[in-house]
């Protein structure tokens, strides 16, 4: 499991000084980000070799809301992994009391520079190996 920290801006709130929903999406893509690239394949690395890794599809349970400041722990954990596609978990938790405050998963493919879906472990079965590895950790 990776844990990225989030600290809420106060233009991510709305009028009623809570976070907007929308941005919790962001964060998930931070977090995504963040893990990628501890594990040394970053998005700039990926996309010089010609890899991207599109959104399939995302699912989020909203537990409590945040505010302006608030510290949320964000932990990215790998749930499914095949080669062709990637599961990733999230769960937001407010650093200073503890609270969840989100769960999530977010599905991805693994696709060329021409929008074509590929296999990592025929193309780069390092990555996949650490992927497998990550996922088999966890």
């Amino acid at each position: 499991m990776h844990t990225y920290i989030h600290r809420v801006n106060y233009y991510e709130t709305d009028k009623m000084g809570i976070t907007h929903h929308s941005n919790y999406i962001r964060w998930m893509e931070e977090a995504r980000a963040d893990y990628l690239k501890s594990l040394g394949y970053g998005l700039r690395r990926l996309e010089a070799d010609g890899i991207t890794s599109p959104v399939v599809s995302v699912e989020c349970r909203y537990k409590h809301t945040t505010t302006f400041d608030d510290e949320i722990k964000i932990e990215v954990a790998i749930e499914k992994y095949n080669s062709v596609k990637l599961e990733l978990s999230y769960i937001m938790t407010e650093l200073v009391t503890g609270t969840v405050v989100l769960t999530a998963k977010s599905a991805h493919c693994f696709i060329d520079e021409k929008g074509k879906p590929i296999i990592v472990k025929r193309l780069f079965p390092a990555f996949d190996e650490i992927l497998r590895r990550e996922k088999d950790s966890e």
